[in-house]
């Protein structure tokens, strides 16, 4: 983390000075560059992203009259805790909540069906695919950190509670409508004449849910059907003897149906999910037929002979399973302008819904925003063309059809009863699936197909071992300037530029022979060089495309001053030099050229989105590959 760049100040360094505009009134402006409808992961997490590029207005709005409590979701993979991590608070989501560090299984006694046996116990297998584990915590306390990161950043950005959407206009763009969209906002509860409130805005994102206005407006709707099952899920503090209680436990009885056992945050609280009756074709869940009791009932049926004895019912509800997904995440549909220039979208539960038991809802929600907020920044601040905008719904879409198909699987494998065919060595075939899944379930596998972001060029698989398209894996650094050892990932923060990644080549880095050496002083000094041309003269030379070196010698081997001084520029107000950005393997650890494969000989330089999934690998003596990436992705400086 770096501060005191334009001068030191003392007290929090994650609050960063307010702009001039960053005066947040109580009534809503009529007018903003991004408008977002809901509350929810989705919307708090693309205002956060926002919020923490700067310079852009957003205006964040949600029926609720504040802040959430008591949340829906609460598992937490370790691709949502990596972009916790480039916002600045993973380690305040680590402190607070529950790893589950191992899964169990259990199942019906063969010989004696009216118990229970553990068929399989596993540590969790997930966290081979991130530096952090799965974790579980409280929906509400990742609002609230969101909240605090929007809060906190230039713009002081805060919420507008007690708005709902009652209209949404995409107006004709002739080139004199800069705010093509008209949202009408009504005050909840206003029972009065009080007119309504029109908002202008460049874009609209529906973060609002599975009944999402943004949708109805947009006239998308989710396509799917309804699957016949019911489940119930509790929050609860309870006494048990069921050995495996905080531990992620999945139980298969014979004959009393299925549950799934969460262990929560604090040492006590469990989440407790309990199958239900089969509905009858084309029938929809009366939820008033059921209470507490009888969920209650049903786990201690599941359970015997152990016991469980509820001492409070922190929270309850029931829900159908059912997958429904939006055919497209934006309004290409709607007008030739629309199709040219995306100016409406949706994210979140807005476009995708399906069950809970994958732990998977709140993470895609929040990998939707993920992906789209660095391209609204982009266009806003004229660094991107609008062509980078249809690359959302195409990227995201193909995930939520992924999530759908695999949480159709998942629920109905959960449905089933507990094979009597399966062996202790197999397992059933829910455990089987849920332990080929590991991967996915991280989130860290998802790769986004060729386009004008992702490049498609062979050449990748002789310098690198890297997929294009997936997320940049952390791989262990030191840092140069000071020794620190460090995740190469912690280098990646989310705010909206784009890294270009130089591996070295075989020769001394020092050695102007040297291909790094070379394309570095061309990066630095040619007019034609994507660095040079797209930064703005008044910036700092890494505001759109920040240089980052992996070298393949020692901390020990080398003097910063007799490296390029692209490597170590100056930058700030005070034009103070930034020693932040050049690596080298660290001691005892797996090299990082072994760790991304890339050729040791050669080298490479990978060009990284700002949302940390890899974009190209190009040679180190490629510029005209390397220019002509950038020029299809970033405009010339204005």
């Amino acid at each position: 983390m770096q501060f005191h760049l334009d001068g030191f100040r003392p007290g929090d360094p994650r609050e960063h000075r307010p702009s001039p505009a960053a005066k947040q009134s109580r009534a809503l402006p009529t007018e903003t560059d991004v408008v977002i409808i809901g509350c929810g992961p989705a919307g708090l997490m693309l205002a956060a992203q926002l919020a923490a590029i700067g310079g852009i207005s957003v205006v964040i709005v949600d029926e609720k009259l504040g802040p959430i409590e008591l949340g829906q979701a609460d598992g937490v993979s370790g691709r949502s805790i990596e972009i916790f991590q480039a916002l600045g608070f993973e380690e305040r989501v680590l402190k607070e909540a529950y790893f589950l560090q191992a899964i169990t299984f259990w199942g019906g006694d063969h010989d004696q069906p009216d118990t229970l046996i553990r068929r399989y116990k596993k540590p969790d297998g997930r966290t081979v695919f991130s530096p952090f584990p799965h974790v579980v915590l409280n929906q509400a306390r990742i609002h609230d950190f969101l909240l605090e990161s929007m809060a906190q950043s230039s713009s002081r950005l805060v919420p507008h509670y007690g708005y709902r959407l009652t209209d949404l206009q995409l107006l004709s763009t002739p080139s004199d409508t800069s705010h093509p969209v008209e949202a009408t906002l009504k005050a909840v509860g206003d029972t009065g004449n009080t007119p309504p409130s029109t908002l202008r805005a460049k874009y609209v994102v529906g973060c609002d849910g599975a009944r999402s206005a943004v949708r109805q407006h947009l006239g998308i709707a989710l396509e799917g059907e309804a699957a016949n099952k019911a489940w119930g899920v509790m929050d609860l503090l309870a006494v048990t003897n069921f050995p495996d209680i905080r531990m992620k436990s999945i139980v298969q009885s014979a004959t009393n149906g299925n549950i799934m056992i969460i262990p929560r945050e604090g040492g006590h609280l469990m989440r407790v999910y309990v199958e239900l009756e089969d509905l009858a074709d084309g029938s929809r869940l009366i939820r008033d037929s059921i209470d507490a009791e009888q969920l209650i009932t049903r786990i201690q049926q599941v359970l015997t002979p152990f016991s469980f004895d509820v001492r409070e019912i922190v929270w309850w509800s029931v829900y159908e399973v059912g997958q429904r997904l939006a055919p497209h995440f934006d309004s290409r549909h709607m007008s030739e302008d629309q199709r040219t220039h995306p100016r409406a979208f949706i994210a979140g539960d807005a476009c995708h819904t399906h069950s809970p038991k994958a732990g998977q809802g709140m993470n895609v929600s929040m990998h939707d925003s993920f992906n789209l907020g660095w391209k609204l920044a982009a266009v806003l601040r004229q660094q991107s063309p609008a062509t980078i905008l249809g690359t959302y719904s195409d990227e995201r879409q193909a995930i939520a059809k992924e999530l759908i198909d695999f949480d159709r699987e998942l629920a109905t494998l959960f449905s089933q009863t507990d094979s009597e065919t399966a062996t202790d060595h197999e397992g059933s075939a829910l455990q089987q699936a849920l332990i080929r899944a590991d991967g996915y379930v991280s989130g860290t596998q998802s790769t986004y197909p060729p386009s004008i972001i992702v490049a498609s060029d062979s050449i990748n698989q002789r310098l690198s071992s890297l997929t294009l398209g997936q997320r940049l894996p952390p791989a262990p650094v030191l840092r140069l300037a000071d020794a620190r050892p460090m995740q190469f990932s912690e280098a990646l923060a989310a705010d909206g530029r784009w890294r270009l990644v130089l591996f070295a080549d075989a020769k001394h880095p020092a050695n102007a022979d040297s291909k790094i050496h070379g394309l570095s002083t061309w990066l630095g000094a040619a007019s034609e060089s994507p660095i040079m041309s797209a930064t703005p003269n008044a910036d700092d030379i890494d505001s759109v495309i920040e240089l980052l070196v992996v070298l393949q010698c020692g901390y020990e081997d080398i003097e910063f001053t007799d490296l390029p001084a692209l490597w170590w520029p100056h930058k700030g107000k005070l034009k103070l030099r930034d020693y932040h950005k050049v690596f080298c393997p660290t001691p005892d650890r797996d090299h990082p050229f072994d760790y991304y494969g890339v050729d040791r000989e050669a080298g490479c330089a990978l060009i990284v989105r700002p949302d940390q999934h890899v974009a190209g690998c190009f040679s180190l003596d490629d510029k005209e590959g390397i220019r002509q990436f950038f020029a299809s992705v970033l405009c010339p400086r204005q």
